[in-house]
């Protein structure tokens, strides 16, 4: 991203904060006090300031606006507005969104890890659908649409993969190359590392080996049937676009529909940080986050939509 959609990105957020004031004040000094932060941003970016020198003007910022909010307008009223606010938000985003950040580079090509998205929850609470063989579920999930669903083996985590099969279709892969329903699919959004070939991974499905899980060897008991996964009811058949290097239903298993979360809606943040800081949370992370906020965000990705694409 180039330095002055930077500004204009971080512009838009000072604009956001400016509304803790009261509105005689901003429509008197909002527009001069944006004016004096883009200028601010600009000799910043000119000198070619250190992260330490944008942290340290962040964080006086910051401080400004905490003092001087609460100076202009009566306490009460301040809380009172920003109580409402956050109740708002809360609200939002516990039945509509869910905030989520991606940890693993499986989907890598599409999502990257330390992609901050929300997903929409709208339609997938409570159980999710109830799908049944052949029919498309409430809000229509369709082939090539990427999800986020808890991880069958361990609820606590949640995935995004993409939508393989739905009930009732049968795959195999062969030569890394995805085979539903007998048609060999073009991909265009998936990914591939190596061009070695593994028997399991590659040529699916085979035999479990000794790294199949729970779900994956119910899956090789009960729902493979002539060298092809037959997807069963009410549940997904996902894959990450990231081939060589996804944990996904080739090792777990299905996806049941009650696991179902939402779909991203967009990217909001994108911070360049290894898988590591988001699966162990940190100090380290929180110290790189303050000390490299504007050189390791990714600001061409902030606000992109995932996007959802079938197979050719």
């Amino acid at each position: 991203m180039n330095d002055s959609i930077s500004i204009r990105v971080v512009c838009r957020l000072y604009a956001v904060m400016l509304y803790g004031y009261p509105r005689e004040f901003r429509l008197r000094y909002g527009l001069e006090m944006q004016q004096f932060f883009r200028d601010r941003c600009r000799e910043l970016l000119s000198a070619h300031a250190g992260s330490g020198v944008w942290f340290r003007f962040g964080l006086r910022t910051a401080a400004d606006w905490i003092t001087s909010t609460v100076r202009e307008r009566r306490v009460p009223k301040l809380v009172q507005e920003w109580a409402v606010t956050v109740l708002m938000f809360l609200f939002v985003t516990t039945t509509m969104v869910q905030a989520y950040v991606v940890p693993t580079g499986s989907m890598e090509g599409n999502i990257l890890v330390g992609d901050h998205m929300l997903v929409d929850k709208v339609g997938f609470e409570n159980g999710g659908n109830n799908w049944s063989s052949y029919v498309l579920p409430h809000r229509d999930v369709k082939r090539g649409d990427i999800i986020a669903f808890r991880y069958p083996e361990d609820i606590r985590q949640t995935f995004v993969k993409r939508v393989i099969g739905l009930p009732g279709d049968r795959v195999r892969l062969e030569n890394k190359q995805v085979i539903r329903n007998g048609q060999r699919l073009d991909e265009p959004y998936a990914r591939y590392t190596t061009s070695g070939i593994d028997d399991y991974r590659d040529n699916f499905p085979t035999a479990p080996d000794f790294y199949t899980l729970g779900g994956g060897r119910a899956m090789f008991a009960n729902n493979v049937h002539g060298g092809e996964v037959i997807v069963p009811p009410n549940t997904l058949f996902v894959l990450g676009d990231n081939r060589d290097n996804s944990l996904d239903s080739r090792y777990w298993g299905f996806v049941p529909s009650n696991y179902l979360v939402g779909k991203p809606l967009v990217i909001y943040w994108s911070f360049d940080a290894p898988t590591s800081d988001y699966v162990d949370w940190n100090f380290r992370h929180v110290e790189d986050v303050a000390l490299h906020f504007f050189t390791k965000t990714r600001w061409d990705r902030m606000l992109t939509m995932p996007k959802s694409q079938a197979a050719q």
